[in-house]
């Protein structure tokens, strides 16, 4: 982990809203985790192509949720992922 984590800023779920307002976090190398706490079952959009919503949260704010939509390649191959997975 400290290999891949090298030269990158770590920034937490919970602050991702506040540091966006704050910087310019397209000019820095970021990552971020998190667990998935709720699945929405899979939705059709209007063009007829299914899509999933998962919300993240990061376990230290459980207010602070963070909504990822999967569209495409994604979507068929992560919509089985289980609520819990990190």
């Amino acid at each position: 982990m400290d290999r891949k984590m090298a030269n990158r800023k770590l920034i937490r779920l919970s602050q991702l809203k506040s540091r966006l307002a704050a910087e310019n976090l397209e000019e820095i190398d970021w990552v971020t985790f998190g667990v998935i706490v709720k699945k929405i079952t899979p939705q059709s959009a209007n063009n007829g192509r299914t899509f999933s919503i998962w919300r993240l949260n990061d376990l230290r704010d459980l207010n602070q949720c963070v909504s990822l939509f999967l569209f495409g390649d994604v979507h068929k191959e992560h919509w089985k992922t289980d609520q819990g997975t990190v």
